[in-house]
Formats: C-alpha cells, structure tokens, sequence
C-alpha cells in the first residue's frame, strides 16, 4: 500500500512562498492520483490541487494562480510550491494518494472521501 511523509511545513511572512513535499513509498506509488488538502482549525479539510497519473492537474479557486502541484516520478514525490501566501493560507497541509488499480489513476477530483491514503500533515503558517 501506497505511505505517504510530508515536510516542509513552516512559519512564514505574508507574501512569501514555501514549497511542500510528499514522499511516497508503497505499491502503488507512482502511479496513484495525488493531491494536497488543508484543513485550518473549525474549518472543514479543503481540497487544494491534485496531479494525476498523466500529469493532469487541478486547483480550487482559492489556491488557483498562486500554488503549482509538480510531482517527480522518479522518486515518486509530490510537491506543492505555494507563492504569495496569505493568512487565510494557515493550516495543517495533508499529501494524500488514491490508487484505482495497476492502470493508474487519471481522475481529477477534490473530494476528499475519493482519496484512500494520507500522510500525517504538515503545518504551514502565515502571518
């Protein structure tokens, strides 16, 4: 099964960028429909980009323009390069990973309840 390790979760001034890595392992990996979530506190988990197997990619409106979703198959890592973040970008980033079968996946969803592996979250904050 596909296990997911993000880093690069930190503190950070209005405006500036960071850049979010997910370093998959597992059967499954590399082949998998990837995305980024986040969820602030009192707020529901917010689908934020996702990158299938064929590097088709897909951004909510409230990232659209700012973040980039880039994944390396190489090493089987998703990234998440994030720029002009604002405060309203604080909160627990979440890689998580959704394997359909030894085709690959080339879906193109946000919703959460498609994705079937999770990393442990890494915290961006904003201020």
């Amino acid at each position: 099964h596909v296990q997911l390790v993000e880093s690069g979760g930190a503190s950070v001034q209005a405006g500036g960028s960071l850049r979010l890595s997910c370093a998959g392992s597992g059967y499954g990996a590399g082949i998998a429909c990837m995305a980024w979530f986040r969820q602030a506190p009192g707020k529901e988990r917010e689908g934020v980009a996702t990158i299938n197997r064929k590097g088709t990619v897909r951004y909510s409106d409230s990232v659209r323009g700012r973040f980039t979703i880039s994944k390396d198959t190489t090493t089987k890592t998703t990234f998440l390069q994030m720029e002009k973040l604002q405060p309203e970008d604080t909160a627990m980033y979440y890689c998580a990973a959704r394997y359909t079968g030894i085709s690959g996946c080339y879906a193109t969803s946000l919703d959460s309840a498609s994705f079937d592996r999770w990393g442990q979250g890494t915290q961006v904050t904003v201020s």
